[in-house]
C-alpha cells in the first residue's frame, strides 16, 4: 500500500470516529430531554384550587323607606313692598333698616297739612249739608200740610218733598266725602301691611312720593317659616306616581318630613314639611316645584339661598339592603354582586337596583333573605370560584373602609 493510500484510509477512519461522538452525544441529549419531559409535570403539576379569601355581610329583606335628594332655593313665607297710597313729601322714616315689625307699625310719615285741611273743610260741607237738609225737610212737612187744606197746590207740595230728599242725599255724599279726606289722612301714615324683617329704605325725608308709584318704598319679607322651593324631575315624578299606583311603593301617612341640607353641608336643626306640588310643568327646563315650609326662628336661612332637601317620598316591602362596595356593574351598566351559595362558591346575582341610600343600595330584586354577599376580596374572585369567608369582629370597620373607597360605584 502506497503512501497516498494509507494517508486516505486514516482521514476517513478520523471521520467516522467523528461521526460516531456526535451521534452519541446526540442521542444523550434526546434521552435527557425525555427524561426532563416526563418528570416536567411530576414536579410543576398544580394541586387542588386555592379558595380566595373574602369576608362577606348577610342582607334581609325588610321595609325600606325610599328618599330622595332636591336642590332648591328658600323664598320668603310672605312678601310686601310697601309703597304710597297719597301724594306728598316725606317727613320721617319710623324704622331702621332691617329691623322686625309688626304689621300696623308706622313705618314713614307723609307731610299731613293739606289733608287735615282738607278733613276740616268736608266737616264744613257735611255741616252745611245737614242744615239744608233739615230746612227742607221742615218745608216739605208745612206745605204737605197746606196741601191737604189746598192752601196751597199738591205741585209745590211735591216740590219740596223732592228739594228735602236731594238735601238729604246731598247730607249722605259730604258725609262719604268726610270719609274719604279722613282716610287719606290716616295714610300719610305708612304703616307695616305684614309682619316681618323690613329691607332698605329707597327713600329719605324730604323726598316726593306719589300714590300708588311703582318704586316701593321699602319691602318687607316674613322670615320665619321659610319656603323651599324644589325642583324634580317629571320624569320621577311620574315614576314615583305610577309606582304608588301599582303598589310597589307605599305612600307615608301623614305629612312628609324633609331634613334640609344649606350651602355649609351641616343638617338644618328644624325639619321641614311638603306643602304642595305644582300642578304645571315647565316646558323649558322639564320640572316640577315642591314646595316647602321649614321653621326659621333663629332666622339662619335668608331668602334666595341654595340648599338641598331629603325626603321620604315612600316605603318598599321586602327590600334588601346591599352596600355599594359589593355591587359592580357588567359592561352593558347592569347592577349584579358576587355571593356564597350553599357549596361555599362565589355565584353571580344580577340585581334590580332601586337607588342609593347612604352607603347601600336598595334592591328590590335579585336578593334573596339570607344571601351571604361578598364585600371584600372581590378582586381576585369569579363566579364559580371557591372562596373561603373570613369574617371577624373587626370586619365592620373593614367593610367600611371599603364602603367609602368604591362609593363612586
Amino acid at each position: 500500500m502506497d503512501f497516498k493510500s494509507l494517508k486516505r484510509q486514516s482521514q476517513n477512519t478520523v471521520k467516522l470516529m467523528v461521526l460516531m461522538v456526535g451521534l452519541s452525544a446526540i442521542g444523550l441529549s434526546g434521552c435527557g430531554g425525555a427524561e426532563n419531559q416526563a418528570a416536567g409535570p411530576q414536579q410543576g403539576a398544580p394541586g387542588a384550587a386555592q379558595a380566595a379569601r373574602v369576608t362577606t355581610t348577610t342582607v334581609s329583606s325588610q321595609s325600606v323607606g325610599i328618599k330622595v335628594e332636591l336642590q332648591g332655593r328658600t323664598r320668603p313665607y310672605a312678601i310686601s313692598e310697601v309703597r304710597p297710597q297719597v301724594t306728598g313729601l316725606i317727613e320721617k322714616r319710623l324704622f331702621e333698616e332691617g329691623q322686625d315689625v309688626k304689621e300696623g307699625d308706622a313705618l314713614y310719615q307723609i307731610e299731613d297739612s293739606e289733608y287735615r285741611a282738607a278733613v276740616q273743610s268736608a266737616e264744613a260741607s257735611l255741616a252745611r249739608a245737614k242744615a239744608n237738609a233739615e230746612i227742607a225737610a221742615e218745608t216739605a212737612d208745612r206745605l204737605k200740610g197746606l196741601a191737604d187744606i189746598n192752601a196751597v197746590s199738591r205741585q209745590n207740595a211735591h216740590e219740596a218733598m223732592a228739594t228735602a230728599k236731594q238735601a238729604k242725599a246731598d247730607v249722605s255724599m259730604q258725609r262719604a266725602a268726610l270719609e274719604q279726606a279722613r282716610i287719606d289722612l290716616e295714610r300719610t301714615t305708612i304703616k307695616a301691611p305684614i309682619d316681618g324683617t323690613i329691607g332698605r329704605s329707597t327713600v329719605t325725608p324730604g323726598a316726593l312720593v306719589t300714590q300708588n308709584q311703582a318704586q316701593e318704598l321699602a319691602t318687607i319679607r316674613r322670615l320665619d317659616p321659610l319656603y323651599v322651593d324644589l325642583t324634580v324631575s317629571a320624569d320621577d315624578l311620574l315614576k314615583w306616581k305610577r309606582r304608588i299606583a301599582n303598589g310597589s311603593l307605599k305612600m307615608t301617612d301623614g305629612e312628609i318630613p324633609i331634613t334640609i341640607y344649606p350651602s355649609d353641608g351641616e343638617v338644618y336643626e328644624h325639619e321641614g314639611r311638603l306643602a304642595f306640588s305644582e300642578v304645571s310643568v315647565d316646558e323649558t327646563a322639564g320640572t316640577v316645584v315642591l314646595r316647602a315650609i321649614v321653621p326659621n326662628p333663629e332666622g339662619w336661612l335668608l331668602p334666595g339661598m341654595f340648599v338641598r332637601a331629603q325626603l321620604e317620598v315612600g316605603e318598599v316591602d321586602g327590600a334588601v339592603l346591599v352596600p355599594q362596595a359589593a355591587v359592580m356593574r357588567t359592561p352593558t351598566g347592569k347592577a349584579y354582586a358576587l355571593v356564597v351559595n350553599g357549596e361555599g362558591m362565589a355565584e353571580e346575582r344580577l340585581l334590580e337596583v332601586s337607588q342609593a341610600q347612604g352607603t347601600d343600595w336598595v334592591v328590590t330584586g335579585g336578593m334573596d333573605d339570607g344571601d351571604e354577599v361578598i364585600v371584600t376580596g372581590l378582586q381576585g374572585v369569579r363566579a364559580g370560584m371557591p372562596v373561603a369567608v373570613a369574617n371577624t369582629p373587626d370586619n365592620g370597620a373593614a367593610n367600611s373602609a371599603a364602603l367609602s373607597s368604591r362609593a363612586a360605584l
